[in-house]
């Protein structure tokens, strides 16, 4: 019966998944988390949403953009005045939240609204970490999405001084961030070296804090690794290009500092927007 799925929620837990509840806005373990795996309901564990989905829509609730498929069951909700889309879990009826369309965030112009109490997120081990400046992150992010064995890819900043830097903040040049692309892949998909013929086939690695007409210290060209294994390969790797390159490559090899995802807006926004690439 459903309630055998709901007997070991704490309180809180509890009065959202059977009772329907809502918890605060921006108060969400799982508001602003971005690791790559997967989230499971909270009360049967069965599995909802890829992380891949999840997007920042600035409700102060987890969101997603899709869901497994066969996850997730859906009723009509004329509660609050207003009519509305509840969303469930498929397999133990427990409340997630509300489904909204035509807000035009993300591609698929869907926004699943979740309470972080009604989930629990699961990582995926098989996936590694590369982080990569190349100049302008809209197309780093496009052509390393565009990879067999690359999970998920995120826009951002690395490598500067201040916290939390906005994008006006990054573009006047003095936050010293660099506008990096951060990957997830499967190792026995795409290698770590195959990530770096991608790397230097898609930018001007001797050209110093430029690429193209894009000048300023966020569009220097950098590598930041997250292992001594990656440390060690990009060094050879950018040793034995050099022959390529007529100039010598200026391309940053530094340990991985902290990472700051960029604005929603910035996101996949090749795709979002249905632009070509940007020359360099």
């Amino acid at each position: 019966m459903k309630h055998n799925f709901f007997e070991h929620l704490n309180k809180e837990e509890y009065e959202i998944l059977a009772n329907k509840g809502t918890e605060a806005p921006f108060t969400g373990e799982y508001n602003d988390h971005y690791e790559p795996g997967f989230f499971v309901c909270r009360a049967c564990s069965n599995k909802l949403y890829e992380s891949k989905t999840k997007f920042n829509s600035g409700c102060g609730w987890p969101s997603f953009d899709d869901e497994i498929e066969g996850a997730i069951v859906r009723y009509e909700d004329n509660s609050l005045g207003r009519r509305r889309t509840e969303i469930c879990c498929s397999k133990c009826d427990g409340h997630l939240g509300h489904v909204f369309h035509g807000e035009k965030i993300t591609e698929k112009d869907t926004r699943h609204c979740v309470n972080s109490l009604s989930i629990k997120f699961v990582p995926y081990k098989n996936l590694q970490i590369a982080t990569f400046g190349a100049g302008c992150f809209w197309k780093v992010q496009y052509v390393f999405s565009q990879l067999l064995g690359v999970y998920d890819t995120q826009s951002g900043y690395m490598g500067g001084d201040s916290i939390n830097p906005s994008y006006e903040e990054v573009c006047k040049g003095n936050t010293n961030h660099a506008e990096v692309v951060q990957v997830a892949y499967n190792p026995k998909e795409v290698s770590f070296k195959d990530l770096l013929t991608t790397f230097w086939d898609n930018h001007n690695p001797t050209t110093l804090n430029r690429q193209g007409n894009d000048i300023g210290t966020q569009y220097r060209s950098a590598i930041f690794y997250h292992s001594d294994s990656q440390k060690k390969i990009a060094i050879e790797h950018k040793n034995d290009i050099q022959n390529k390159f007529n100039s010598p490559i200026v391309t940053e090899i530094i340990a991985k500092e902290k990472f700051y995802r960029a604005e929603e807006y910035h996101q996949q926004y090749i795709s979002k927007n249905n632009l070509g690439l940007c020359d360099v």
